[in-house]
């Protein structure tokens, strides 16, 4: 049946969202007379209401479902507000739904949209019987369930909203858009409304933006400190300044652009500028904010810090050289005590002091061993009389010692006794063997400046100089002396021989040689036994030895041979390139090592200015052991002798200078300051300078 309603100019709806703006919505008022109704919600509300009593609204609840019970249509009690709820209100309104006929009762939340849906479905349910019975949840069962469910549906939302969005600069029209059909925009939207929806983008765009600004920041303080060395790294003009000053100051300097950039809007961090990625340079608004200002202290006390670490420096360097304590070779544990105090410790640590000791010691160490040369030098009469290996004996060492004792060159080495031990050997060494490699002062010696500084103005023979030398029938040819004792030279000779073909032939690198061997073992000064020949002219020697008395056989044979050859016009033989071999020597070795003809052999080869090959680095040896290879190398080494010997005595001009006996002497010291280039250069630079027929690399 229809049932009369007079509710008149009454509108049927409104939301909040229409409050004050009735007119700009659809309006649409409840009818006037009857209408068909199949249920009611009687709502009552169970906040604490201003000038409200509870009571008062159950009376007229309790009068208006009488009114209602008599339509005998389905009625729902529905408790309103609840999320306000006192509790004694919603227990004294479940009372009167039991006291009429057990009314149902749903708990409701119209802001917190809670149990909404249930209140009507549960009207529906009592007036379509067909349909399920709907479980009434409570009030705070359902305000659970709801905050778990919208709690997952915000962060399903989160999540596409972060995947979506990467840029601070995103609108949410444009945003919404591409999301209007993910479920997970949906969802949340239906639970919390297009408005929180859009609250959580805003969030979202402002936490990118203020990470966008956040990392800006930190690039930029970390260009700061590099701004401040560069602009100012002097502390004497900036030391007093207020941070003020020091901002003007930094204005005037040339590469301030190079660093800052002056914003016409400010703050950086509010302006376009944040956007301006390829404007790496710093705001200079920066600087009034604190952590700059923190650095810009950060600066300041490090360039105090440095100067006083110089300062240390300088003052722990000052107590070393003149520290009386401080001598050569002396420990740094020993030396501590002596020039350490507090203040080194406060401002460096030890290891920065330990270098700096290390460096000071290196350099009067070094000083101390080039006076204890000089020292050396002036008693050379010391080191008269030695063997010819120039090996002094303990007893010799000691009388040098003893002379050397009570000088305060010789004592300043006290520390360092085994490394004065070897300048005094090496000082023998050189006394007796006196070449550049020998030389106290090498690799600065004036015997290698001078052979460089020739070296370096060299001139090159004429081409047609260089196709007379390929022309040269000779070239073919290596004629070599073997020379050796008791057997060695004649017993090498058959080895060597026995690698050649039929025709006494050698192949070198692919090329054919004629192969002409002269072994020697007596004396050089019998014709028979001579380098030279009218039908042999030597190209180069091999010295054989393996005993002290074939070593100085060995050595007399050279000498004999140079002198007889001084003053002759052909006197090359001075100039024979020459090779030392050590052999293997068989049966007994009489007591003699191996190590010690190496070393005898190493000193006579530098005497001989000569190569040497022993066993070891060559690996030449006597009999079955010899080495096709090495000998290979050897005559190699002796062909490219024989062809710049070729070379010098095919310049026409030589050989009219090759009468000239005008001898210049220099003599030059080792270590002296003096330029050599100034006393050769008048010679040099005469268009008659050439290379001298000798070969040697130091004369002209």
């Amino acid at each position: 049946a229809a049932t009369k309603l007079a509710s008149a100019e009454k509108l049927m709806y409104f939301c909040t969202d229409q409050l004050g703006l009735e007119q700009d919505f659809e309006q649409k008022q409840m009818p006037d007379g009857k209408l068909l109704v199949d249920g009611f919600l009687l709502c009552i509300d169970v906040s604490r209401g201003m000038n409200r009593n509870f009571d008062d609204q159950l009376k007229f609840v309790s009068n208006l479902y009488n009114q209602l019970a008599k339509t005998k249509k389905p009625i729902v009690v529905v408790l309103t507000k609840c999320d306000e709820g006192v509790e004694r209100y919603i227990r004294d309104a479940h009372t009167f739904a039991l006291s009429k006929k057990n009314l149902q009762v749903v708990e409701t939340s119209a802001r917190s949209n809670v149990n909404i849906d249930l209140a009507f479905s549960t009207l529906v349910q009592l007036i379509d019987k067909s349909r399920g019975k709907t479980k009434i949840i409570p009030y705070f069962e359902a305000l659970k369930q709801q905050s778990q469910q919208i709690a997952a549906a915000k962060d399903k939302y989160e999540w596409l909203v972060s995947r979506i969005v990467k840029n601070h600069n995103e609108t949410w029209s444009n945003v919404s858009r591409k999301m209007q059909s993910s479920p997970e925009y949906q969802d949340y939207v239906y639970l919390e409304g297009t408005q929180k929806a859009k609250k959580l983008f805003l969030q979202h765009v402002h936490r990118l933006k203020q990470e966008h600004i956040e990392r800006r920041r930190k690039m930029y303080l970390a260009m700061l400190p590099q701004a401040f060395e560069a602009l100012i790294p002097d502390l004497d003009e900036i030391d007093h300044l207020s941070c003020v000053k020091v901002e003007k100051l930094l204005e005037t300097k040339p590469d301030f652009l190079k660093w800052f950039v002056v914003l016409e809007e400010t703050p950086w961090d509010a302006t376009s500028h944040i956007d301006n990625m390829e404007n790496e340079r710093i705001p200079f608004d920066l600087m009034e904010t604190q952590p700059a200002q923190q650095l810009y202290e950060a600066h300041l006390e490090k360039l105090r810090n440095e100067r006083k670490r110089a300062e240390m420096r300088r003052a722990f360097k000052e107590n070393l050289e003149t520290s009386p304590f401080i001598t050569p070779g002396k420990p740094w544990e020993e030396a501590r005590s002596f020039i350490m105090n507090e203040d080194f410790y406060m401002w460096l640590e030890e290891s920065i002091y330990m270098d700096i000791y290390s460096k000071h010691q290196k350099q009067i160490i070094e000083k101390a061993k080039e006076e204890f040369q000089e020292l050396l030098l002036e008693y050379s009469e010391l080191f008269y009389e030695l063997e010819l290996d120039a090996k002094p004996s303990k007893e010799k060492m000691g009388v040098i010692q003893d002379v050397l004792g009570e000088e305060q060159r010789f004592k300043a080495l006290q520390k360092l006794q085994a490394e004065r031990d070897a300048l005094i050997l090496k000082h023998i060494h050189f006394v007796y063997h006196p070449t550049k490699e020998t030389c106290p002062s090498c690799p600065v010696c004036i015997d290698s400046k001078i052979e460089q500084l020739i070296s370096s103005r060299f001139i090159r023979p004429s081409e047609r100089n260089q196709k007379n030398l390929l022309s040269d029938p000779n070239i073919d040819r290596i004629n070599l002396v073997i020379l050796g004792k008791d057997g060695l030279a004649r017993e090498l000779a058959n080895e060597i021989r026995a690698l050649c073909t039929n025709d006494d032939k050698y192949v070198i690198e692919g090329k054919m040689y004629e192969l002409s061997l002269r072994p020697i073992e007596g004396n050089v000064r019998l014709p028979v036994n001579s380098f030279q020949t009218p039908t042999f002219q030597p190209h180069g020697c091999l010295c054989l030895y393996n005993s002290k008395e074939s070593l100085s056989y060995v050595v007399e044979s050279i000498e004999k041979s140079r002198e007889s050859t001084i003053g002759r016009r052909d006197n090359h033989l001075v100039h024979l390139p020459l090779t030392l071999i050590l052999v293997n020597k068989r049966g007994d070795t009489s007591g003699e090592t191996l190590h010690s003809l190496i070393q005898q052999g190493q000193q006579i080869a530098s005497k001989l200015q000569c190569v040497f090959l022993d066993p070891a680095s060559a690996g030449i040896g006597y009999g079955r052991n010899i080495n096709e290879k090495q000998i290979s190398q050897v005559l190699k080494g002796l062909l490219d002798s024989k062809r710049n010997l070729n070379l010098v005595s095919s310049t026409s001009s030589i050989k009219d200078l090759a009468d000239i006996d005008l001898r210049i002497v220099m003599c030059l010291m080792c270590g002296d300051p003096f330029n050599a280039d100034d006393i050769l250069l008048p010679i040099l630079q005469s268009q008659t300078y050439r290379p001298s027929q000798c070969g040697s690399s130091s004369s002209v």
